[in-house]
């Protein structure tokens, strides 16, 4: 209705200034509560969101450098359809995927199926959206390569324990490599990378956490920015014996001395005792670490050492050998 025929309705009713204004507020609130009570409705509609895919690929850039649209026919409100619609007309959703999810097709392309993408469709669309279906069966990404190496990663820890307790084996570390990623100049510079200083003081039992890779320099980055670590700890007691220094590995016609013939050797075993773990452990010095030695000084080793004994120490822990002739 032009304003020249709404005037001439308003004359034709006799209706004032004051109606007039009455009459169109009300208009305005009865169109307000009908708009509003059909936004609030639930409908059926396609929606288009741009993504960049993030990700870690081994060998490839951590972004897509395209853009691909997700496609699918969704219902929600009126009002989230509306929202949703002008948020993806801003610009790109960055959605970090999962490796595993992105399967190879050509070259640098990467492709991910409409059955995997529905484990991310809350994350794209948002919670208040129930997926009908997606529009196409795949969606494709461009992961192009990049210079990668892969480095260990190194533990860097200040550990102490409680009287009589102590670690049986080293501090793991979970990934215990990373990839690399860089200018190749940058890159044959770096050998391994560590991780920030675990500090754990005082043990009793167990300890385990997550722990900060730190990044090298040179504009680098990781594949994995953080390990997991875990250090097992347990009790001991100390046992000292007195042991004999054996020969092995004597070729026939020679003799090997060793000075001493018997060492003192403490004994730290697994806390409480079911019977005396030394009782088959035997030390001797091979003839190939003399042969190979340069001043006849060789370290003893061991045999029969079980499981229940987590560490020993020998003194003297260099022994002196010499070599006779028997013929």
């Amino acid at each position: 209705m032009s304003g020249e025929a709404l005037h001439r309705l308003v004359l034709k009713l006799g209706i004032n200034g004051r109606d007039l204004a009455v009459f169109l507020l009300s208009l305005l609130l009865a169109f307000s509560i009908w708009i509003s009570h059909n936004l609030s409705l639930q409908y059926s509609s396609v929606v288009s969101v741009p993504v960049i895919a993030t990700s870690n690929i081994e060998g490839h850039q951590a972004e897509s450098s395209n853009t691909s649209p997700v496609v699918a026919r969704v219902r929600t409100t009126g009002y989230r359809l509306l929202r949703k619609n002008r948020m993806s007309r801003r610009g790109q959703l960055r959605v970090y995927f999962s490796p595993d999810d992105l399967h190879h097709d050509t070259e640098d392309i990467y492709y991910i199926t409409s059955n995997e993408l529905s484990g991310y469709f809350s994350e794209i669309f948002g919670d208040n959206f129930q997926l009908e279906s997606f529009v196409s069966s795949s969606v494709q990404f461009r992961f192009p390569e990049e210079n990668h190496k892969t480095v260990p990663v190194q533990a860097v820890s200040v550990v102490s324990f409680k009287p009589q307790y102590m670690s049986p084996a080293p501090m793991k570390i979970v990934p215990d490599s990373v990839i690399v990623y860089g200018e190749p100049l940058h890159l044959q510079n770096i050998d391994r990378v560590v991780t920030e200083t675990i500090t754990l003081q005082n043990l009793s039992s167990g300890a385990h956490g997550m722990a900060r890779i730190e990044v090298p320099r040179g504009g680098v980055r990781l594949s994995d920015t953080e390990v997991s670590y875990a250090l097992d700890v347990t009790r001991y007691v100390e046992i000292r014996r007195e042991v004999k220094v054996g020969t092995r590995n004597v070729p026939a016609g020679r003799d090997l001395t060793v000075f001493p013939s018997v060492a003192d050797v403490v004994f730290r075993c697994v806390f409480p005792l079911a019977s005396d773990p030394t009782e088959n452990i035997s030390f001797y010095v091979d003839y190939n670490d003399f042969a190979s030695s340069i001043n006849g000084r060789c370290v003893p080793r061991d045999s029969g050492l079980p499981s229940s004994v987590i560490d020993y120490t020998v003194d003297p822990q260099v022994l002196e050998c010499v070599e006779n002739l028997t013929r």
